[in-house]
């Protein structure tokens, strides 16, 4: 996973991955894959979203 990737395009890749797995398209080797791709995922989403936030925070005080 690319370090400047966009949350825009960490979304799209999460909604991809739950795509595969609701469909079943997955073995149990590419579903530990992309389960460890897909929880990196959400860390950085929720990184910038709590960046974001605070950002936004110091600029209404």
């Amino acid at each position: 996973m690319k370090a400047e990737m966009k949350y825009e395009a960490a979304m799209e890749r999460l909604e991809e991955i739950a795509e595969q797995i609701e469909r079943n398209q997955l073995d149990i080797d590419e579903l530990t894959k992309v389960l460890k791709e897909a929880q990196q995922l959400i860390k950085k989403c929720k990184d910038k979203l709590t960046r974001t936030d605070e950002e936004i925070q110091k600029m209404l005080s």
